[in-house]
């Protein structure tokens, strides 16, 4: 009798082990959440669950979101590449003009919508990465040449850096800028390249150093290198994070029983969550949050390594070059290696614009992960498959 032909080319179930760590991180955000923001919330709002409820939703829709991405053929984002950074640099733009952004403890990063908020920084990683993956992918030898490749790059890390920088939102700015950097590494450009703007790098900052005493850039540069110096004033932050994860020692004093969370570390929910999680679970605790970071990020370098083509294996590092990035950058800013500007801790520090955004591109993660490389198990010709037609 004869046989029809099987299609060898399904779709493979995706990373289980993705989706664990990213769960259990969003569980474990949720947690933190609730506990970092308790006393926050009640002087704030009147309720000490107005964040945990408002995490929890947005944990709710980017869960939502993750599995939508997940479904759709990651290769169809092609088409969104261009005129999603048009519109993140168009919103990038808007923020700065006056009486349009939203402005909270000095920095104009948001635009409102009613009650709503979004974070143009937050979609310009993602756009950036988008973008860098269809650009690259398009024409792999771009990379090889200046004109044709590297120098439009390093244009559209400059654009967005610069613009996020006027809000100012230095880590956000390093994010990106980091992203496609790496992206460009992963696509075979020279090592030769990250010198040279290693170099102009630091020659900006001495610069600054030089001649913009006095000014806000300055000030946040050099403010973190002795917070307690300035205990009261630019400092202040840094050393409340600083006395948290020393309170917490190797065990920490307990989960809900921090006491820097009780008004003196501002809204410890953010940025600093981290600090909260090292004084209620010690050094342990945040070691073990760090390797499952480190766990993540491996599974993104699988995934990248096994992606079927160019575009999936440069969107899968750019998204898990944008994870390690914030991580590193977010502990630094907690344990004062770095001026405090803002930097969430994946999955962790509430936000709902990051954590939507994360939890799609974890979606996007699992696509790429479907349609790996390689390659299913092939039925013997002689091998009964139940259902199949003969």
């Amino acid at each position: 009798m004869k046989r029809i032909s099987l299609d060898t080319t399904k779709m493979r179930p995706g990373d289980f082990m993705l989706v664990v760590i990213t769960f259990g991180l969003v569980i474990f955000g949720v947690i933190m959440v609730f506990s970092s923001s308790y006393y926050y919330a009640l002087s704030h709002d009147g309720s000490a669950y107005s964040y945990l409820i408002r995490d929890a939703a947005w944990a709710v829709m980017g869960t939502i979101g993750m599995f939508i991405m997940a479904v759709i053929d990651y290769r169809k984002l092609k088409k969104v590449a261009v005129p999603l950074l048009v519109i993140s640099v168009l919103m990038l733009a808007l923020v700065l003009v006056p009486g349009v952004g939203v402005t909270r403890n000095n920095a104009t990063r948001w635009l409102g919508v009613g009650g709503f908020t979004i974070m143009p920084g937050e979609i310009a990683k993602v756009a950036a990465i988008l973008f860098v993956a269809a650009f690259l992918a398009a024409k792999p030898q771009r990379i090889k040449s200046f004109l044709n490749g590297i120098l439009p790059l390093f244009l559209l890390a400059a654009l967005l850096g610069g613009l996020i920088m006027m809000q100012p939102n230095l880590s956000t700015a390093i994010t990106v800028v980091a992203i496609i950097v790496v992206m460009m590494l992963v696509a075979g450009m020279s090592w030769g390249w990250i010198g040279g703007l290693a170099g102009l790098g630091v020659a900006g900052v001495m610069a600054l150093l030089t001649v913009g005493k006095g000014s806000y850039w300055y000030t946040r540069i050099t403010s973190f290198s002795d917070p307690f110096k300035d205990f009261l004033g630019d400092g202040y932050q840094a050393a409340q994070s600083l006395m948290a994860l020393g309170s917490g020692g190797l065990f920490g004093v307990g989960l809900g029983k921090s006491i820097q969370k009780t008004l003196y570390l501002p809204e410890p929910q953010n940025d600093f969550i981290l600090a909260i999680i090292g004084e209620e679970l010690g050094f342990l605790g945040v070691a073990i949050l760090l390797i499952v970071y480190m766990l993540l990020i491996w599974r993104g370098i699988h995934i990248a390594l096994n992606a079927p083509d160019q575009f999936g294996m440069l969107l899968a590092a750019g998204i898990t070059a944008m994870i390690g990035i914030q991580v590193i950058l977010n502990v630094a800013v907690v344990t004062s290696s770095m001026p405090p500007t803002g930097i969430t801790l994946p999955f962790v520090s509430y936000g709902g614009n990051a954590l939507l955004l994360f939890m799609g591109s974890m979606g996007v993660m699992l696509n790429i992960s479907r349609h790996s490389a390689a390659p299913l198990k092939k039925p013997a010709d002689d091998e009964d498959i139940p259902g199949r037609e003969v």
